[in-house]
């Protein structure tokens, strides 16, 4: 299998073993490999998944302002089967509402509504954005999770 639909799950390896180094390398292969897959159905998903683990590492480093910009790059992603139905992960975006950047946060759930099928989110947009407007950060539930987890790896599943 190509390396292109392989990056995903080292990239989650080392995040889960909080190896940020070896993460920022795979993120920032997995954008240069997209650009020659801008045609797969897992385009959208790495860009999405890259931009989201950039970010994180951008938060963990105190460089929020580079953190706002790899939300808003994750959340101008095209659609993929995995974001239509299941939707964006949201590790990012609580970690950026817990720093009080809740403005950027609800330009980026704007965003997602254009790969998140209507039927999918079912509310949960406007819900999440309503908590954050009340000054809440909002349960993510397993938004925290997708994308976040290696191919076959079930939601709830303990290590």
């Amino acid at each position: 299998m190509d390396r292109f639909f392989l990056i995903s799950d080292l990239m989650v390896d080392a995040y889960q073993k909080d190896d940020l180094f070896v993460v920022n390398q795979l993120a920032n292969e997995y954008l240069t490999l997209a650009t020659d897959w801008n045609d797969s159905w897992n385009y959208g998903n790495a860009l999405h998944q890259a931009n989201l683990y950039l970010g994180l590492i951008a938060t963990n480093a105190r460089e929020i302002d580079k953190a706002k910009d790899y939300l808003i790059r994750s959340g101008k992603v095209p659609s993929s089967p995995q974001l239509k139905t299941f939707g964006p992960n949201m590790l990012l975006a609580k970690a950026l509402l817990e720093q009080g950047e809740s403005a950027i946060v609800l330009d980026y759930l704007e965003l997602c509504k254009s790969f998140w099928g209507k039927v999918f989110r079912l509310g949960k947009i406007r819900k999440w954005k309503n908590a954050i407007k009340a000054g809440e950060i909002p349960d993510f539930g397993a938004n925290l999770l997708y994308h976040a987890l290696k191919s076959g790896e079930a939601i709830g599943k303990k290590k």
